[in-house]
């Protein structure tokens, strides 16, 4: 029977710890840092010096979250080269501070650093509809 005990105990200790606070994702964010692009798109246009070299360009981006329910949260980016406004969906883990989503054609990877401070890492293959290819890591700040 204290085993019984023992193991309910554990076992809502852990129900406990899983169910942390979702985060208040909605808000601008800006960003701005280096990304490495192999060809071209709406948000980075230009060209590169040949196939086999890409190029490394400053960004700045503007991520607005202007719905949450729960852990899920949806919105558009945008970036200062392009107005063009991209959907996107994320979906916060149960640790309450890592993001996964994606809009038209990449994927983010997001860690929560403070209730106003993000890093996020976004990238995209050449399987995308613009067939360019972009990685990059950098801060992001809710514009308050």
């Amino acid at each position: 029977m204290k085993y019984l005990v023992a193991i309910l105990a554990l076992l809502l200790g852990a129900s406990a710890a899983q169910a942390q606070t979702v985060p208040d994702l909605k808000g601008t964010w800006n960003g701005k840092g280096k990304s490495v692009v192999f060809g071209t798109n709406p948000h980075h246009p230009g060209a590169q010096p040949d196939a086999a070299t890409p190029r490394i360009r400053d960004f700045e981006f503007t991520m607005v979250v202007t719905g949450q329910e729960g852990a899920l949260a949806w919105g558009y980016n945008f970036s200062s080269l392009s107005p063009t406004h991209e959907p996107f969906a994320w979906a916060v883990a149960a640790d309450g501070k890592t993001v996964i989503g994606a809009d038209t054609d990449g994927y983010y990877t997001i860690s929560l650093l403070s209730a106003d401070r993000l890093e996020l890492c976004y990238a995209h293959a050449g399987v995308s509809p613009s067939k360019s290819i972009v990685a990059v890591c950098s801060a992001y700040d809710r514009k308050k």
